[in-house]
Formats: C-alpha cells, structure tokens, sequence
C-alpha cells in the first residue's frame, strides 16, 4: 500500500517549521511532497505556495495537506477558495478543534500558524490531524455536501443578511 500524500507549503514565516514537518511526516511514512517555499525569502507571498498545495489535495481526493504561515489565517483563507478543499485552522491550544475538523468537517487541509506554537505542538497537531478518521455521520455528511453546493465554483451568493447591507 502506498503512503499518504502529503502536501506541504509555506512562507517565510513558516518555512523553518515547514522544513522539521517533512522529515517528521516522512518519518510516520508519509510521502512528503513540498509545494514551496523551497528557500527562506522574508519577502514572498504565502498564496503562492498554499494554493499550490491546495490545488494538488482539491485534485487528489486521498491526500491531505499542511500549511504554515505565521498566523496560519491568510493561508486558510486561501487554501478555503480551492473548490473541494476544506482548511482548518490551529493557532495552539486545545487539540480537540484539530479533532472536530476531522470528525466533524472532513478537513483535508491543516493550516497551521508557526509564530503561535512550537514544533513539537506542530506535530503533536499533525499527527491528530492525519491519524483522525471522519466520523461519516449523516448529519455531517449532509452539512459538506451543502457547502459544496452553495459555493460550487466560487459562486456563493449573499445570505438572507448580505441583501440589506
């Protein structure tokens, strides 16, 4: 059987804890691929690089991704506007939210914020995140396949609030 495909990527921000992430997945027997930054440059952009990753998951259904900014918000923020991605953001704390995203939202993306936590919560998260089976209850199941829906192809339209404003 083949490893998990994991796709990684981050900024600057990120890419020293992005780097230990690799050896640590390839180390659990997951295929690591990097989709960038491949050098540190303060200066670049992290959509170049979590979009990058998120295409490869939206593309693959059986892959997830892990994604690393310095707040890990702009990254989620991103990687959400890949048609069948669904990104989860962990900051530190609590690991239940990472939990939840697996077993009640089927994130397949883990957006994780590098200034906020240190490496070993980083794996501790990741580890969780891929090792977290969804739960493929109805109710959980019905509530992804309408966010797919109303927001097929980047067309969400405006909510019953959005019309007053």
């Amino acid at each position: 059987m083949q490893p998990m495909k994991i796709y990684i990527a981050s900024d600057h921000a990120g890419f020293e804890l992005k780097e230990k992430l690799k050896m640590f997945l390839a180390d659990n027997g997951y295929e690591a691929v990097d989709a960038g930054a491949y050098q540190y440059d303060e200066s670049d952009d992290y959509p170049d690089f979590v979009v990058s990753a998120a295409q490869s998951v939206s593309r693959e259904p059986l892959s997830r991704g892990i994604i690393l900014g310095g707040s890990g918000q702009g990254e989620a923020i991103a990687a959400n506007r890949v048609d069948g991605v669904r990104a989860a953001l962990y900051y530190g704390g609590p690991l239940d939210i990472v939990k939840l995203s697996r077993t009640h939202n089927d994130a397949n993306v883990l957006s994780l914020a590098a200034r906020f936590m240190n490496e070993e919560e980083a794996k501790e998260a990741t580890k969780l995140f891929l090792e977290t089976p969804f739960s493929d209850e109805e109710r959980h199941q019905r509530r992804i396949k309408k966010i797919d829906e109303l927001t097929a192809g980047g067309n969400a339209s405006p909510g019953p609030l959005s019309s007053s404003l």
